[in-house]
């Protein structure tokens, strides 16, 4: 077990008792906590003003830009946590391979990883290698954003191994993933060695974020809801759960109030909680219980199973994050608010539940309506 520095948010007791990471930990509240993911980004006026003239990856690895992108829809809409700025492909472009985001396009690739030869030329670049000096930029991005956020949490990302290696395979976005779904049985030795290495950057990734003042993590698989369940337990669930295993060691102390008048500092009450993990995928509806044995603490689901469902599959055991359908931020107003009580309602079936998006906030999205929804679902109570 690591213990996170006396200052961490979390240890300081800044956000251990936030909504936020209190649900994560399975405790319902009273009051739902609630974020979008892509949050931070084009559905912001200021975001597009702030990014003129600045390419993705260069706003990712710009400081005090990253975090600005990061604060702006705390400000605005009220939300829970801030999710921190950033890309999937960052750690990849840190680790030294050749990748630029285009727009209207996604991450695009100078050359694809398609053989054992190309797993072995680019496993050469020892994941070790990404420390705090590789990583500077990232931690400071996350110290300015919590400096800011003072009791309201951050969360870190990072892409899931699968998610990072189907865009390594394919060479750039792709549909169906035909590629890496073909390396992974064409060459089942090379495919480990790529999910094992993909596994240790995003991890690396995670790890110096939390490290850096996060308050939870999300590994995010855009695209496992291309596998078949064999195939993801077998070729995927893995290297998952080595990349969560980067931080799963990440812990603290529960601060409590001082004991008596005059104290200097709280005292500890010797409870001690890891870091919450949260593990999130597209299209993964039967992949859901696999996904929470990767070793994820609450589970992110997507807008295709009414959220009551997801529980059903998961025991009613786990926190559950989801699941608005981002297609309803568009619709007239009482139809938006029938579905997010809809969600709300049926999130009840879970021990906790984090509102949020079954994927992320459409670039054309009306800020205020977001911001009508956290209102909504800050004022909801169960009938």
């Amino acid at each position: 077990m690591t213990t996170l520095a006396s200052d961490h948010p979390l240890a300081a007791g800044l956000t251990a008792s936030s909504p936020l990471v209190r649900a994560y930990q399975g405790e319902r509240q009273e009051v739902t906590p609630v974020w979008f993911m892509r949050q931070a980004g084009r559905s912001l006026p200021e975001y597009r003003e702030l990014r003129v003239g600045t390419r993705m990856l260069d706003a990712c690895l710009d400081p005090a830009m990253a975090s600005e992108i990061t604060l702006q829809p705390v400000r605005r809409h009220g939300v829970d946590a801030g999710i921190f700025f950033s890309d999937i492909v960052v750690p990849l472009k840190l680790a030294g391979v050749e990748v630029e985001i285009q727009p209207g396009k996604g991450p695009v690739f100078a050359q694809a990883v398609r053989t054992a030869a190309d797993v072995e030329r680019l496993t050469a670049i020892d994941p070790a290698s990404l420390d705090d000096r590789v990583f500077a930029p990232i931690q400071e991005a996350v110290r300015l954003t919590v400096a800011e956020l003072g009791s309201t949490p951050l969360i870190g990302f990072a892409g899931a191994p699968f998610t990072l290696a189907a865009y390594l395979v394919e060479g750039g976005p792709s549909k169906d993933h035909i590629r890496a779904r073909t390396l992974m049985h064409a060459d089942p030795e090379a495919w480990a060695r790529l999910m094992e290495w993909t596994a240790d950057i995003s991890g690396a990734f995670l790890r110096a974020q939390v490290l850096a003042g996060a308050s939870a993590a999300q590994l995010f698989d855009s695209w496992a809801g291309s596998l078949s369940l064999h195939d993801y337990v077998t070729h995927v669930a893995p290297a998952s759960a080595r990349a969560l295993s980067h931080v799963r060691d990440l812990a603290y102390e529960l601060p409590r109030a001082a004991t008596a008048a005059g104290d200097a500092e709280p005292a500890l009450d010797g409870v001690v909680r890891n870091v919450p993990l949260v593990h999130f995928g597209v299209g993964t509806g039967e992949l859901l219980k696999a996904m929470h044995e990767v070793g994820a603490d609450a589970v992110g689901v997507d807008y295709r199973i009414p959220l009551d469902e997801a529980s059903r599959r998961l025991g009613h055991v786990v926190p559950v994050q989801g699941n608005v359908d981002p297609a309803m931020l568009d619709a007239p107003w009482p139809v938006l608010e029938a579905h997010v009580r809809d969600v709300l309602d049926r999130g009840r079936e879970a021990p906790a539940h984090i509102l949020n998006l079954g994927h992320g906030v459409p670039p054309e999205t009306d800020p205020t309506v977001l911001t009508r929804v956290v209102e909504l679902v800050h004022g909801w109570r169960p009938e």
